[in-house]
């Protein structure tokens, strides 16, 4: 089933976005407390103004969240993956010239199954190396 797209319009109460995710507007508060990526503007009346950016990014947690089974741990980890890869982007002539950065692209979209067909290795955190160190000196002692 196609998701219809978002309106054209630049801010959604937290009402509207929760009509549009599916979920309850206690959820997205909490998804707000998690995900350091949200940060809705507040209006002069203190209700939650969502960008375009922020629902765009709600509706990849959600997908990571709900569809794709991951934790919130893991959603967080993908979101930071998916910011570090995006990260040249930013540096591009053409964001530099004033151009909008790309949004995040929902799991089921094509973009993500390219971006995992064709996986830029990263150099693994300093703790994983240290470990996979001890199991390799474990791995000799075995052996």
């Amino acid at each position: 089933m196609d998701k219809p797209p978002l309106p054209s319009k630049p801010y959604f109460r937290i009402g509207e976005v929760a009509e549009l995710l599916g979920v309850e507007t206690y959820v997205l508060r909490y998804w707000e407390s998690e995900f350091p990526q949200l940060k809705p503007v507040r209006a002069p009346s203190r209700q939650r103004l969502y960008r375009r950016v922020d629902v765009e990014t709600l509706l990849y947690i959600k997908g990571l969240l709900h569809e794709e089974g991951y934790t919130i741990a893991g959603a967080k980890r993908r979101l930071d993956e998916v910011k570090a890869a995006r990260a040249p982007l930013a540096t591009s002539p053409a964001a530099t010239k004033g151009q909008q950065s790309l949004a995040l692209t929902p799991p089921s979209e094509p973009a993500l199954a390219d971006a995992q067909a064709n996986p830029t290795p990263a150099a693994p955190p300093p703790v994983v190396l240290e470990v996979l160190g001890e199991l390799r000196d474990l791995l000799k002692k075995l052996s």
